[in-house]
């Protein structure tokens, strides 16, 4: 039951934008899940949820960008989300964020271990990955944008 309400969670935040324990808490009570706000909260804790900001400025749930999806660590939904632009020059990828959204977008982009990435440095709103080479620097441009396109 719990680990059934755990993926339920999970689900929950990919698709919706859940800002409050009470909203997660409704939402579950919906789908006939009996649950306190202790539980939610030791199940968003267990889960090692973490709120970030979106685009429009509220703080959501959101799976933590270290967080393993089926095997594969990639970026969640809102770090998608804060992505405007992806291009590359030679070994170099430049993303553009909102402002204020790039050191989250970096460390998601960290965490996905790409071998092909040396280094990553961010601002406020800008991130530069510096790769192995220009060929490198399509594929993870392509990467991205793909992440981009599926949320």
């Amino acid at each position: 039951m719990k680990s059934e309400r755990q993926n339920r969670i999970l689900e929950l935040v990919a698709k919706y934008e859940i800002e409050t324990q009470e909203e997660m808490m409704e939402r579950l009570r919906a789908e006939g899940y009996m649950v306190t706000q202790a539980t939610v909260s030791r199940d968003l804790k267990e889960l090692k949820l973490t709120k970030a900001l979106t685009a429009r400025g509220n703080y959501r749930y959101c799976i933590n960008p270290g967080r393993t999806n089926t095997g594969n660590v990639k970026l969640n939904s809102v770090m998608v989300d804060s992505i405007t632009m992806v291009d590359y020059s030679m070994n170099n990828v430049v993303i553009k964020t909102y402002p204020g959204m790039a050191q989250a977008v970096a460390s998601a982009v960290d965490s996905l271990n790409m071998h092909n990435i040396l280094g990553c440095v961010a601002g406020d709103d800008t991130i530069i990955l510096v790769t192995r080479g220009e060929e490198c620097s399509a594929e993870i441009s392509e990467k991205i944008r793909e992440l981009m396109k599926t949320f």
